[in-house]
């Protein structure tokens, strides 16, 4: 693997970055590293990165790599004082039309381009077009609030039907065959689902359509077609309506369900054990896609129907959209020095304290790879 290591053109640099009102630009001074959420700890040392002289590197988009990016500009601004980063999570679908527009370096995204996206995007990349470069991912938790049940297992059948109202109470049969040794009450069930477009309802309605597909009747998608349940905006919306509601069950990244204290789903998938969600099995499940996009787009194809062994199969992984060719020559050089560092071995190696999954480390060197290229 290739290891950011030693000088670049402006050699290591420290000190204090510029903060920009409402977005994730972070201060950095000295040594201090970040706790779970992102904030600074006491003991982090400065990594290692090829800075540049100088530079200003605007991003917006997903959600889900919030606490990821706040904690890479941390630790890159720390290193290389000269460049501002500023990244504004405001979901995946502003994150796109912002970076179509030129309003940005790079876009995030948890869900690939279309072909549409790909042909928009020459008229912002002068000669080039946009490509999708996996950057993190992580599991999307199935969390519940049933009282007295833990180590809960569900397979894609029986969440499909979950979800859509078809079980309504927790005693199901179903529920039980695959928990024989639980004792279930005979409590509702409550359904709870994204209010706002997402692409962790994507990802989880792409698993439900792949893995429970005589279940699930709906198309993937980032709008939430079941029927019933209950609603919340964002993934803290969704955590935290199930964290007060009895019988509830609902769906977001890794980190809501360990900050609120839900208990979280462990996945039959045909493997001698079920699968709980984590950073590991997150990455595990990420190792068995496969790279479907060309020309140095890395778009990744999932195999939600995995039954590898510790492999998590509702996973999501977020892209970072940026211009093969055609980007602004004085954003560029920051630009590429940033997401080398994010990509390389210290910028993965700090996401499972964040409750991240690094990419697979054949992955993560084609992105290392195809960020050297970018022009």
């Amino acid at each position: 693997m290739v290891r950011l290591r030693g000088r670049g053109r402006a050699g290591r640099r420290r000190g204090v970055a510029v903060a920009v009102a409402g977005t994730l630009l972070v201060a950095a001074c000295g040594a201090g590293g970040s706790d779970a959420d992102g904030t600074p700890s006491a003991a982090q040392a400065v990594p290692d990165i090829e800075c540049v002289a100088s530079g200003k590197v605007r991003g917006s988009g997903s959600s889900a790599q919030q606490n990821a990016m706040k904690r890479w500009i941390q630790d890159y601004q720390r290193a290389c004082a000269g460049v501002e980063v500023a990244y504004n999570p405001l979901g995946s679908g502003a994150g796109v039309a912002q970076f179509q527009r030129g309003a940005t370096a790079f876009g995030g995204t948890d869900e690939a381009l279309s072909r549409r996206d790909v042909e928009e995007s020459k008229g912002v990349c002068d000669g080039g077009r946009a490509i999708d470069l996996p950057m993190t991912g992580g599991p999307i938790a199935i969390g519940h609030n049933v009282p007295g049940v833990s180590g809960l297992v569900l397979d894609a059948p029986t969440l499909a039907r979950l979800f859509d109202a078809r079980i309504t109470r927790w005693n199901h049969p179903s529920i039980q065959r695959l928990n024989p040794g639980a004792t279930l009450p005979d409590l509702p069930v409550v359904p709870v689902h994204r209010a706002d477009d997402s692409g962790t309802t994507q990802n989880l309605t792409a698993y439900l359509k792949a893995a429970a597909r005589t279940s699930w009747p709906y198309p993937a998608g980032k709008k939430w077609q079941a029927r019933g349940g209950q609603s919340g905006t964002g993934s803290d919306g969704v955590a935290g309506t199930v964290a007060q509601t009895e019988g509830a069950i609902g769906y977001f990244e890794l980190s809501f369900a360990v900050k609120r204290g839900i208990d979280t789903v462990r996945i039959a998938t045909g493997a001698s054990e079920p699968v709980a969600p984590s950073t590991r099995s997150a990455s595990a499940g990420i190792a068995e896609a496969e790279v479907a996009g060309e020309g140095g787009d890395l778009a990744l194809n999932l195999d939600y129907r995995t039954s590898a062994e510790g492999a998590y199969p509702i996973v999501l992984v977020t892209y970072e959209i940026v211009c093969d060719r055609g980007n602004d020559p004085e954003t560029l050089p920051a630009l590429k020095s940033f997401l080398s560092y994010t990509a390389g071995e210290d910028g993965q190696r700090l996401l499972p304290s964040i409750h991240h999954a690094p990419l697979p480390d054949s992955v993560a060197a084609q992105v290392r790879e195809v960020v050297s290229t970018l022009s």
